[in-house]
């Protein structure tokens, strides 16, 4: 039986990630996306425990003493984690895990998972890019113009990853997302107890 398998996935904003994301979990099996804990404000709509773990700055910051979590960062004035033990018990339970994350926290975690695959999403130009991002009719142009540098400086970290998928056609996208993850199981080390109840 293979073991089951910790997925980074990562991407410069406007790239299409949480798109593909929410595409892939609509019909997967198996496979679970780790919610992280955040001391930002529950919004109109959130369910603790499915979109975050709502907690205080204080428990986010006893639990970082604790080494609770694979990675964590800050974000302006709120803090963002991942649960080491959470994941642990969703791998346990015979789920593959997929961290939605950027490339620092992706750092932090193949320190503690170095066997965890990873894909880098990325649009299909610049223009591309930036075309997305203003669709959005959310941002001012200098908003736009802040992301857009944050997301060229995401994108100089792509060969750090064991995957890369160019987000042109999101069909074809999706369907090189999910090539991934099936494919994983097919590897060795993990059809290593198959075959060896087979011989």
């Amino acid at each position: 039986m293979s073991k089951n398998i910790l997925f980074i996935l990562s991407a410069p904003s406007g790239a299409g990630k949480t798109s593909l994301l929410h595409a892939l979990m609509n019909d997967a099996e198996g496979i679970a996306v780790s919610v992280s804990h955040t001391t930002r404000t529950q919004r109109p709509g959130e369910i603790d425990g499915k979109h975050y773990h709502f907690v205080t700055v204080e428990d986010f910051q006893r639990m970082i003493a604790e080494d609770a979590f694979i990675e964590h960062a800050q974000v302006f004035d709120n803090y963002y984690g991942t649960s080491k033990a959470g994941v642990q018990q969703q791998l346990d339970s015979g789920t593959d895990v997929i961290l939605e994350i950027d490339w620092q926290g992706a750092r932090q975690v193949r320190r503690l998972f170095p066997d965890a695959v990873s894909v880098f999403i990325v649009p299909p130009s610049v223009e591309a890019l930036r075309e997305r991002l203003s669709d959005r009719g959310q941002d001012s142009e200098e908003v736009i113009e802040r992301r857009m540098a944050d997301a060229l400086a995401e994108l100089s970290h792509y060969d750090e990853y064991d995957y890369i998928i160019i987000n042109d056609q999101f069909e074809q996208a999706l369907d090189d997302l999910r090539c991934v993850l099936r494919a994983q199981h097919l590897g060795r080390e993990q059809q290593r107890g198959l075959v060896s109840a087979i011989r």
